[in-house]
């Protein structure tokens, strides 16, 4: 066995007379190299994968700062910027996620100070929106009636930043923002509801590792499909012991039966219904004694036709008598603002597209879909369907400069890489996992309650938001089998809580900033300062409604 190896090296010190050797053949050397390697293990891929060099990672980059506010207190604290690698088992980086995480200077230990984790929806959305337009110490500068100003666009101090109340991390899912798949055939692994779940999931692991926060009380903040992930994050974390003192739910959206107008699923247009009706008051359509009520008054009537006889006249189908359908007729166009001929044209079910187009068609105007108080002009007045959503065109190019300006030059973060602001960089349909149904992460939602007792939930919904309609979410609340120990907060506010609309963010940050005391309590909710509380016939659930006494349209 040892001649192969030691004849060679003899040959080397010793001096040979010259000679013809014929060519060792294939199969020759191909014993010797397996004889050589019988006498070593095989190597296992994770030892492989142990003995590659570590990828070197990207060092965040950290900023100080300091803010003061109206009482004439001052924040001093630090900004990590940068990207988090997320790996597979064997230690292969499968993707880097872009975080921004601001933490106020503290002299106690993390038990002294919450932390709460920041992200937007779409899918395909950074976290620019919450991060610029209500929690971070800074927000983008408006007009005072919401439209976009002029160009430049500036950043200006929030005088309503959460940051007062919690350490705040804002993270932007893989194809958002900077964040990125290491190869772009992994992507498909993040691009759909569990996979975006398992990743943001991994990200909060890391971080509560890395900064030593595992300690901290905890918070989620999601908004739209971020509100379908915190739900999901909230089931998923608590079974690998990561447990939360409460979720906060911005233009709330769990269950997407509510919201998706397929053929056969009527479920969305009454839930549709008082949010139609709202933007109608908002915009004079109705008849002088229904645009003299409150708005919240208003829709308490619409809100009983939607949960009753509209449903009831849509399941009834072709069976209904034309006197039923005429009286069904007449009180969706007192609501909507609609004609009677269209909406018999469209048999009583109008879809959003199509509301936002018609509602103002005779004036040349459209109405967006993020916001229904924002007016648009199309190209033809005769379309289907607007060709932009207006409230969506004023905040994109301010909200984009903005970012892209603050993320050089205040926290020191320089790449030549696209900010995925909204859409962009998923590079896959999404896969909403739903096998033919819909996709609805409310029960792990339910399942979280069920698991960790003392978590609190508070939803925050916009009156004038058709992405996500306020009905719909309290039928997804109604729905979802809560008992009295798992105490709710629903509020309902006129625009999108991110609102920008300046009465609109106070009230966002009102109600958000306050549940971080009073949840993070495990205390009872309670009516904020300043608010009435309304029972809605549940043991465990109320809502409470923004600007119960205003008369006219406005912010």
């Amino acid at each position: 066995m040892l001649a192969p190896v030691v004849l060679p090296l003899l040959l080397l010190v010793a001096p040979q007379e010259p000679r013809a050797t014929a060519p060792e053949e294939p199969a020759a050397r191909g014993a010797q190299r397996a004889e050589r390697s019988a006498d070593k293990p095989a190597e296992k891929p994770a030892e492989k994968a142990a003995e590659k060099p570590a990828e070197k990672e990207e060092v965040p980059v950290v900023t100080k700062h300091e803010l003061r506010l109206a009482s004439g207190r001052v924040l001093r604290y630090s900004v990590t910027t940068g990207l988090m690698p997320l790996k597979s088992d064997a230690g292969d980086v499968e993707a880097r996620v872009f975080f921004m995480a601001y933490a106020l200077e503290r002299t106690g230990g993390p038990e002294t100070r919450p932390l709460m984790f920041s992200f937007n929806g779409g899918p395909g959305s950074s976290s620019v929106w919450l991060h610029l337009g209500a929690l971070g110490p800074k927000r983008v500068k408006m007009r005072t009636d919401g439209t976009m100003p002029s160009p430049p666009y500036r950043l200006v101090d929030n005088e309503h930043t959460w940051l007062d109340d919690t350490d705040l991390v804002f993270i932007d899912p893989v194809g958002t923002g900077y964040s990125r798949p290491a190869k772009p055939e992994l992507g498909k692994k993040f691009w759909g509801v569990q996979g975006d779940i398992e990743s943001v999931g991994e990200f909060i692991r890391l971080y509560l590792t890395r900064h030593e926060r595992w300690g901290s009380p905890l918070f989620l903040v999601g908004e739209s499909y971020g509100t379908t992930r915190a739900a999901g994050l909230a089931g998923h974390l608590v079974e690998r012991g990561i447990a939360f003192n409460g979720i906060l739910l911005v233009s709330s959206i769990l269950n997407f039966q509510t919201a998706r107008f397929t053929r056969g699923n009527d479920l969305p247009y009454p839930l549709f219904l008082p949010t139609y009706a709202a933007t109608a008051w908002y915009h004079k359509k109705l008849p002088a004694e229904l645009q003299a009520k409150p708005v919240a008054e208003f829709l308490r009537e619409v809100e009983a036709f939607a949960g009753g006889e509209y449903p009831g006249a849509l399941q009834q189908g072709d069976r209904m008598s034309a006197a039923e359908r005429e009286a069904v007729v007449k009180r969706l166009a007192r609501y909507t603002g609609l004609s009677e001929s269209y909406l018999d044209e469209s048999d009583l079910r109008v879809e959003i597209q199509r509301f936002c187009k018609e509602l103002l068609r005779r004036e040349g105007h459209t109405v967006g879909r993020l916001d229904t108080r924002f007016r648009g002009t199309d190209a033809t007045g005769v379309a289907e369907r607007p060709e932009f959503d207006p409230s969506l065109a004023a905040i994109r190019p301010p909200y984009t400069a903005t970012f892209n300006d603050y993320v050089r030059r205040s926290l020191g973060y320089k790449s030549d890489t696209v900010y995925h602001i909204l859409g962009g960089g998923i590079g896959n349909p999404w896969d909403f996992g739903s096998q033919n149904g819909f996709a609805d992460t409310s029960e792990a939602l339910r399942s979280a309650f069920a698991k960790n007792p003392d978590m609190r939930v508070f939803v925050a919904n916009g009156y004038y938001d058709l992405a996500t309609p306020y009905f719909a979410t309290q039928y997804t609340l109604s729905h979802m089998g809560l008992d009295a120990a798992h105490a709710h907060q629903h509020r309902i506010l006129r625009g999108r809580p991110h609102d920008v609309h300046p009465r609109g963010r106070a009230r966002a940050a009102e109600a958000g900033r306050g549940e971080v005391h009073r949840v993070g309590a495990a205390e009872t909710l309670g009516s904020p300062p300043g608010h009435g509380r309304e029972e809605n016939g549940s043991r465990h659930d109320y809502i409470q409604r923004a600007d119960e006494s205003a008369r006219t349209p406005g912010t």
